[in-house]
């Protein structure tokens, strides 16, 4: 859903920025504006009643569903949409394999071998960077 079909059903809506707008709350007699309305970049629907009214009430006061609020799943080829992982949280399992090759080349470099888990562990991590590496082609 987008905003306007939350908005189709308020009165005196007024648009204060982009993807934002004000109204009356329907869910109890509201004088002047007092329902905050946003539409985010990804499609999902937030509003708020600055005189308290629950978003249950607000949304059954104009006959919607709290999935009214959000946009519907794209798909590509009846492929569910594929979300990729915050970059931060990819940098971070990237680091910490990098770690995990870095302390097995400082053993090899004192002449120490890797043996058992800590080459299993090594192996792992050079899979696991190739594959991240692998997913930006």
């Amino acid at each position: 859903m987008s905003a306007d079909a939350l908005l189709a059903h308020l009165e005196n809506v007024k648009r204060t920025g982009d993807g934002r707008w004000i109204a009356r709350c329907p869910a109890h007699e509201d004088r002047r504006a007092s329902l905050a309305v946003r539409e985010l970049g990804d499609g999902r629907v937030l509003a708020h009643c600055f005189a308290g009214c629950s978003i249950n009430e607000v949304l059954g006061a104009v006959g919607l569903e709290m999935s009214a609020l959000f946009p519907e799943k794209i798909s590509v080829d009846g492929k569910p949409e594929r979300r990729p992982f915050p970059a931060a949280d990819v940098l971070r399992a990237v680091s910490f394999e990098t770690l995990i090759v870095s302390l097995a080349a400082s053993q090899l470099a004192k002449g120490e071998p890797l043996l058992g888990d800590d080459l299993e562990r090594l192996k792992l991590a050079a899979s696991r960077l190739h594959a991240a590496a692998g997913a930006f082609e």
